[in-house]
């Protein structure tokens, strides 16, 4: 009987260490990622990391309640040997971890209590919660639930509901200047704006001849409706002197 119980704690502890091992490398390969690959990181793909740490966590937890896994907590471990010198096989079983197993390392891997200093301020909270009354309890309770309420639901809500005077700013911001506009409209289809003073022509006083197979001055007619008040002339003469070819930067 007393055998069987050992073969079947050591094939637990088998089994234990072998879901450490692989919990061990999901972790080692997640913080590699987040210390050399954090530039390309996608967050699906961080969300994966955690949900595979999670499932193997979870694993664990399902192994050591299992009605086969035999209770840890009834096992007493006790060092049989103490020594100051370095021991290659629990440096290797440790992976350069605890290279030694001395009175100093001893009561740090075999504590089964918090720390001094953690029990001290363990007893301090209990010590404050005590004193604190049940509404004064109850008060602090809700302020943290309301507190907690409100950061999750500025999280799940869009940036625009919890802006939304920036929002009708920028929705209602025309994108160009409706004068401009107009002005642009009317220079090109009435020439409202643009200057009425006509180059003298070739015959005009004071000007010689033009350069032969230049280009001359053009008349461009826009009609529009005669006679009616408050509209534009019946037409506008717009006059276009293209450049000649002795004024081209080429040619000069």
């Amino acid at each position: 009987m007393q055998q069987r119980e050992e073969k079947q704690l050591e094939a637990s502890v088998d089994l234990l260490i072998s879901r450490v091992a692989h919990l061990k490398n999901a972790l080692h390969n997640f913080i590699y990622k987040l210390e050399n690959e954090f530039e390309r990181l996608a967050w699906p793909s961080v969300l994966d990391n955690f949900a595979l740490v999670s499932g193997q966590l979870n694993t664990i937890n399902k192994l050591l309640r299992n009605e086969k896994t035999p209770s840890f907590r009834n096992q007493v471990i006790i060092p049989l040997e103490l020594s100051p010198d370095r021991d290659d096989e629990l440096a290797k079983l440790t992976e350069q971890r605890v290279p030694v197993f001395s009175h100093e390392i001893v009561p740090d891997h075999l504590r089964t209590k918090p720390d001094p200093e953690v029990e001290e301020m363990e007893k301090q909270l209990s010590a404050e919660a005590a004193r604190l009354g049940p509404e004064a309890a109850q008060k602090q309770i809700q302020t943290l639930n309301k507190l907690c309420s409100n950061l999750l639901e500025k999280l799940n809500n869009p940036r625009e509901d919890r802006d939304p005077e920036s929002s009708a700013i920028r929705q209602s911001k025309p994108s160009f200047n409706p004068a401009d506009t107009l002005a642009l409209v009317g220079a090109v289809a009435f020439g409202k704006g643009l200057s009425k003073c006509r180059p003298p022509g070739p015959g005009a006083p004071g000007q010689g001849p033009m350069m032969g197979g230049g280009p001359t001055l053009q008349q461009v007619t826009i009609g529009g409706a005669s006679g009616q008040p408050g509209k534009m002339p019946s037409s506008i003469k717009t006059n276009i002197k293209s450049a000649s070819g002795s004024m081209h930067p080429y040619n000069r």
